[in-house]
This record gives structure tokens, C-alpha cells and sequence, in this order.
């Protein structure tokens, strides 16, 4: 079961209570865990999603690095700034005359894998170590 989009993307509107409404679905079917989309309605609500998952101890792995930083377990994603600086890269190619459709297309190389261990000791979660040394950031 995933998060599901009702209304704008507002907190204290329709969509917090569906946001609500799918944890506690998910309670109820003893879900074991949790992945977040990447669509562009979880990041508005990421605080809200965060604190669902802990209040439910439902271990969830996140779309950026944004959700750990505001509490979640873990993210594993592209490196965003990496992205947008290859975006400004393309900007300028085009600004000073290529032809976009000679610019090569670039292919996601590089990605983060953060985990927070204050948010898996809030739900009771045992990070293994072998995990922790292979992640690129451990949030204490």
C-alpha cells in the first residue's frame, strides 16, 4: 500500500486526513514497512509522513534525503544537487545556441543513501552494521 493523493497538497486540508486515513490502513493490515513515492505531493507533506511513520513504528524508506533530514529513517535516491547542477550545465549549452536535441542525455550515476539511527531508535529499529557502513551519510 503506498500514499495516495486527495485534494492539494495542503496540510490541515482533505489530504492530511487521507494521509491518516492510509496509515491507519496500513496498521490494521500489519504492514512491515513503508515506501515512499517520489511524487511531487509527498514533499510538501514529508514532516506529516514522517511523523505517521514513527508514530506508527513503521519502518519507511524515503524518495530524498529531505524526509531524513526531517526525521525519517532512510532515503535512498539521486544526489539532487548533482541533477540540478547537470541542469544549469544544460541551461547554458542551450543559452549559447546548442541545439537540445544534440545535448547527450545524461544518465543518473551517482547515488545517497542516508540513514538517521535517532529515527530508528524511535521505532526500536536494530540497524545492521554491514548497512550503516555502506551508507554515504549516518544521521545521529
Amino acid at each position: 500500500m503506498g500514499i495516495v493523493r486527495v485534494g492539494p497538497p495542503l496540510e490541515g486540508s482533505i489530504q492530511e486526513a487521507e494521509y491518516r486515513r492510509v496509515f491507519e490502513a496500513m496498521v490494521q493490515e500489519h504492514a512491515d514497512a513503508l515506501y515512499v513515492s517520489g511524487e511531487g505531493e509527498n514533499t510538501p507533506n514529508r514532516r506529516l509522513i514522517v511523523q505517521l511513520a514513527e508514530k506508527n513504528r513503521l519502518p519507511t524508506i524515503y524518495p530524498f534525503r529531505g524526509f531524513v533530514e526531517a526525521g525519517g529513517l532512510m532515503a535512498y535516491s539521486v544526489d539532487l544537487a548533482d541533477i540540478f547542477s547537470r541542469a544549469a550545465g544544460y541551461i547554458d549549452q542551450i543559452l549559447k545556441g546548442a541545439s537540445p536535441g544534440d545535448i547527450p542525455i545524461y544518465q543518473v550515476a551517482k547515488f545517497e543513501f542516508v540513514i538517521n539511527m535517532k529515527a530508528a531508535n524511535a521505532i526500536g529499529l536494530t540497524i545492521p552494521p554491514a548497512l550503516v557502513l555502506r551508507a554515504d551519510e549516518v544521521i545521529e
